[in-house]
């Protein structure tokens, strides 16, 4: 097994290895050069296509980083808001129609808690998935292996630490669940 492989399936694996770190380097270039256009700038497409696993068109604004971009997948008509941060070692499945924050971070990747096993160098990943039709307001923060159900409402600044119902709204430092307000018309 590849030390890709073991990274996409969650093992630990060597985050140095050639393999990845190529992976990585490829997409540091594609996001240096996406992160120099403006909005209409024709260069756009083919950098967001040959940077991610799965556009489908989202409108994401720059400045945009990730590890590797290629296990990122979005569903149409998404929207990611200025300086959002995906670390991609495993999936990142973002539902159609679904609206990111500014500084919003999805992060799969993670490390040994134990200071020993942490100097090795090891890590691994969780994969991500949110649903469609969700909103992620700014600042908030992903952490590995959690899945947000469709139409789930993530707070500003919220820090999501487990799995979020569908329809449910999250707020706080560990996001917890909190009752919608009615929309005034």
């Amino acid at each position: 097994m590849s030390e890709r492989d073991k990274m996409l399936s969650g093992a630990p694996y060597d985050p140095g290895c050639p393999e990845l770190k190529a992976i990585r380097q490829r997409a540091q270039s594609l996001m240096r050069d996406y992160n120099q256009t403006i909005v209409g700038d024709d260069t756009r497409e083919g950098l967001m296509t040959a940077l991610l696993g799965t556009w489908n068109g989202a409108v994401i604004r720059p400045p945009f980083y990730v590890d590797y971009g290629a296990h990122i997948h979005f569903g149409p008509g998404c929207f990611m808001n200025f300086n959002c941060v995906i670390l991609d070692v495993c999936e990142v499945r973002i539902g159609a129609r679904t609206q990111i924050g500014p500084n919003v971070q999805i992060l799969t990747a993670d490390h040994p808690r134990d200071a020993a096993t942490r100097a090795r160098g090891d890590e691994w990943g969780r994969p991500i998935t949110v649903g469609a039709d969700v909103w992620i307001g700014g600042g908030a923060i992903i952490l590995p292996g959690v899945t947000i159900g469709d139409g789930a409402v993530i707070g500003a600044g919220a820090v999501v630490t487990r799995d979020v119902a569908a329809g449910a709204t999250v707020v706080g430092n560990p996001a917890r669940t909190v009752k919608r307000p009615e929309m005034q018309g």
